[in-house]
């Protein structure tokens, strides 16, 4: 178990003024660097002591990766973009209501005010056996706490599990992959597009990461393409506390809707798995359906389907079916 001391310990501090500048850093410093953006899961880890980086640089001095702007095909927004200009944006909360609400649900008006989205989709696991310090699978250990027979593993995954059994915390990761967002990541070689659902990754492509960046990129901006602008959406997030808490469950979908029935959907969770997970299969039961209340009750049977719960969260089984049943009937 960890010991939380009172001092950060000493690293140096290097603030960039451009995106080139700080990969040229990344490129630099390797595995001994952290990237800081608005600092709510950098500061935990380095006031626990748990990490201890060499080097940290401070994005925010690097205004091309802020703000949101109109671009051809969608909407563009910068990394180091407020969570709270996220959600009071008028053309997100206009046309893309969906990631509004999402950055809406983000703990409280304090720390959207300094959180940033892209902190929001890169930040760490919040396995608190893993955060406190416990060498587990995750921390280059040879266990998982939080699956062994008398752990308390209330908040962690029924599906997607490979040794690590930890879920995805982002809020606004399901929304940007029910969007079909593109995250823009950069390094000194070579730019890189990833769709949203394939920028989160699972213990079982690599368990010491949740996000595809490594240790020399950066994701500077995400884009939203047009497409989804002004479908149906619907958002909900479970949490024990109306604010700060992480989501137990919570789900995000778009869906386009044309004479009463829907000809196209997206439809996300998150809190169930180490990623957001898009249900695929349950996308390719409601469309073309009008949405009842049948079809409904069966999106959210199939969205359940291979669900293993740990000893403390098998009622997150019949959270995340209700929810999905609940988005579907919200389409029409």
């Amino acid at each position: 178990m960890a010991i939380i001391r009172d001092m950060i310990p000493a690293f140096d501090l290097l603030q960039p003024t451009n995106v080139d500048d700080a990969l040229a850093l990344l490129a630099a410093h390797g595995e001994e660097a952290w990237v800081l953006a608005g600092g709510l899961d950098s500061y935990d880890w380095f006031k626990d002591r748990i990490k201890k980086p060499k080097v940290v640089i401070d994005l925010g001095a690097v205004p091309e990766m802020t703000g949101i702007r109109d671009v051809e095909g969608g909407l563009e927004i910068g990394a180091m973009t407020t969570l709270t200009e996220v959600a009071r944006h008028a053309r997100v909360r206009n046309e893309y209501a969906l990631l509004a609400d999402a950055a809406e649900h983000v703990a409280t008006p304090q720390i959207r005010n300094q959180g940033t989205v892209g902190g929001n989709v890169a930040q760490d696991t919040r396995c608190w056996y893993y955060r406190s310090g416990w060498p587990c699978y995750r921390a280059g250990g040879n266990t998982c706490y939080a699956a062994a027979p008398k752990a308390m593993n209330r908040e962690h995954c029924i599906m997607g599990r490979s040794r690590c059994v930890a879920v995805n915390a982002s809020d606004t990761a399901p929304a940007l992959i029910a969007l079909d967002a593109k995250m823009i990541v950069r390094n000194e070689r070579r730019p890189g597009v990833h769709d949203a659902e394939d920028f989160f990754i699972g213990p079982a492509i690599d368990i010491t990461r949740m996000t595809v960046l490594k240790s020399e990129d950066l994701l500077t901006h995400i884009h939203i393409p047009a497409v989804w602008a002004n479908a149906n959406f619907y958002y909900e997030k479970i949490r024990d506390r109306g604010s700060w808490d992480f989501q137990l469950v919570s789900v995000a979908a778009a869906f386009q809707v044309s004479g009463g029935t829907i000809s196209d959907a997206r439809i996300a969770v998150n809190g169930v798995a180490p990623y957001p997970v898009r249900l695929d299969a349950v996308e390719r039961l409601v469309i073309g359906s009008n949405g009842d209340e049948s079809v409904a009750t069966a999106a959210g049977e199939l969205a359940v389907e291979g669900a293993r719960p740990l000893r403390h969260n098998d009622y997150k089984i019949p959270m995340m079916r209700n929810l999905v049943r609940r988005a579907v009937r919200s389409a029409v």
